[in-house]
């Protein structure tokens, strides 16, 4: 007869390796279905990526839709510095006498410049001719003497005393001085032309905002900015002035008004995508 303990040896026996397959099989599904779902995880996280409209950015591009808009600005400013052009004549029967005459006068008129307030720095020679002089009896040519004019630009910094000063420059020197023209302008243009570059900006926006608007779009970054704006060109107006002698302070009055800066700028926009 057999023994009982080997009877019992036997059959329990394959009990633990039966158990331990069961364990290897179930440790295998279950390491099996999580990896099932981390790969659906990840197959679904995909999948919302590319259905999430959030997801597709508006880009720049250059296959990407864009709208190009273009806006006008305008600024209004005070000028604070007037510019005056003065031309000084003086003849003589030679060169050496027509340009001492025209020196003597051109120096009254310096003078009175900086007698006034002007400092030296914006006072400055801008042209000097000197010509010969001629008549033709019976068409030859004689030489009667020699005109020289001067030119003298003048920048005030204070236009509420223009008026008295230009009198005052007008009379020191008599009719042999002429008034070639004046001209207002700012000593920081930049800040009028800054004013009018932000009102262009904002303008550009808004219409770029309406078409986006009215095409079903919505839109995306600034690709780019343009500034497309001259600069304003100081305007020079003629002031005639009468003779010297007869001018006064009340007879040449100067307003300096207000002068217009205009911008215009450019602005290139992405598209968001449809949705």
């Amino acid at each position: 007869m057999p023994d009982d303990s080997e009877e019992r040896r036997d059959v329990q026996g394959p009990v633990p390796a039966e158990g331990g397959r069961r364990r290897s099989r179930s440790s295998l599904l279950v390491g099996a279905v999580g990896l099932a779902v981390v790969v659906a995880g990840v197959a679904l996280g995909l999948t919302l990526s590319r259905a999430d409209p959030g997801a597709r950015q508006a880009s720049c591009g250059p296959t990407a839709p864009k709208l190009s808009v273009v806006g006008t600005g305008q600024a209004t400013v005070s000028p604070d510095l007037l510019t005056v052009v003065v031309q000084v004549d003086a003849g003589g029967p030679s060169a050496a006498a027509a340009l001492a005459a025209d020196n003597a006068d051109a120096a009254r008129a310096l003078s009175t410049f900086e007698g006034g307030g002007v400092q030296a720095k914006d006072v400055a020679t801008s042209g000097l001719s000197l010509q010969p002089q001629y008549v033709y009896p019976k068409g030859v040519p004689a030489l009667t003497g020699y005109e020289v004019d001067n030119t003298v630009t003048a920048t005030l910094r204070d236009i509420s005393k223009s008026g008295a000063l230009i009198d005052a420059v007008v009379g020191s020197v008599g009719n042999a001085l002429q008034i070639e023209s004046i001209g207002f302008s700012s000593a920081d243009p930049s800040i009028g032309q800054n004013r009018a570059r932000a009102s262009a900006a904002v303008q550009a926006h808004a219409h770029a905002r309406a078409l986006a608007r009215a095409a079903g779009r919505s839109l995306g970054p600034v690709c780019t900015v343009t500034d497309q704006s001259q600069a304003l060109e100081p305007g020079f107006d003629q002031l005639a002035l009468p003779s010297a002698g007869n001018t006064s302070a009340a007879q040449v009055p100067i307003s300096a008004g207000q002068q217009t800066q205009t911008a215009q700028v450019s602005l290139v926009y992405a598209l968001e995508p449809k949705p």
